[in-house]
């Protein structure tokens, strides 16, 4: 056997090159198509550098319009998704009945379904032709459907704490089942109500759980389309909602790239706050 058959074979070292596809693939679906869209913010249709459109845009009433509307719609869908995600979160892992696995399976599937998919329900049951508005003007002889809150700010909201419940529901179950049970058992053999027993021994746990599905319903509200453009609600105009608008109804390109522009830096700021926030609790 030969000396160099006998050597060990050299290990190719490749250092820090394995991030090289990775950055790769970052910059060409990210990177790039982002700085298209920030080059269309600041130059108009001439190439020439254009900044006053850009903050007639910033400073225009629908922009501000949507942008309001885009924060409350968000925050109200996160706060709701929460409390429904903790109120069936604990139903489910520390009140025993039949079928526990099944129904969390069950609301588990809404997060593999499309979004307009509950929108569509909502149609049928609180539209103006669904079944609450058809039974209503039958038992009552009206002329007219009584229920109109799925067309406003508040059915774009309940669309979007039912779609998204489960993105809470999800990580505060994993925490729920990690949570002593020993514990419980002590500090209710020592009198404690089951109210303190939730808010002393379990949400404690639970917070870095409810830290990130909370801040993933916000960003994902925040950005959120489909929802508001199948509900078609008079006068909620959200900024994915005014985007679309822009770039294909009006065929301003650059007002639709500068709201774009401040849509992703909310998202990014967001997630920002979010992790700052998650290292301090210790999620």
């Amino acid at each position: 056997m030969s000396e160099a058959a006998a050597a060990p074979r050299a290990k190719i070292d490749l250092g820090g090159l394995w991030v090289a596809p990775p950055l790769i693939v970052l910059a060409v679906l990210f990177l790039y198509p982002l700085t298209l869209i920030a080059h269309a913010a600041v130059y108009d249709a001439n190439d020439a550098l254009n900044f006053a459109a850009a903050w007639g845009t910033l400073g225009s009433r629908a922009f501000l319009n949507a942008l309001i509307n885009t924060a409350e719609i968000a925050v109200a869908s996160t706060f709701g998704s929460l409390a429904l995600g903790l109120t069936l979160a604990l139903v489910i892992a520390f009140v025993p009945f039949p079928g526990a696995t099944f129904v969390a399976r069950l609301i588990d599937t809404f997060i593999a379904l499309p979004t307009f998919l509950a929108t569509l329900a909502f149609t049928f049951l609180y539209g103006s032709a669904g079944v609450l508005n058809g039974a209503l003007t039958e038992a009552f002889h009206l002329t007219d459907p009584p229920v109109h809150f799925l067309y406003s700010a508040w059915g774009v909201i309940l669309a979007e704490v039912t779609v998204y419940s489960p993105f809470v529901l999800r990580p505060l179950l994993a925490a729920f089942s990690l949570v002593d049970r020993a514990q419980i058992e002590v500090a209710s053999l020592l009198g404690a109500r089951p109210w303190r027993i939730v808010r002393e021994v379990i949400l404690p746990a639970a917070l870095p759980a409810a830290i990130a599905g909370g801040s993933l319903c916000l960003l994902l509200t925040v950005n959120e389309f489909g929802i508001v453009a199948f509900i078609g609600a008079k006068g909620v105009i959200t900024l994915p909602l005014l985007i679309y608008d822009k770039a294909i109804q009006e065929s301003d390109y650059q007002a639709a790239c500068v709201i774009a522009m401040i849509n992703v830096a909310l998202s990014l700021g967001l997630f920002g706050l979010y992790r700052v926030a998650a290292r301090r609790l210790g999620a």
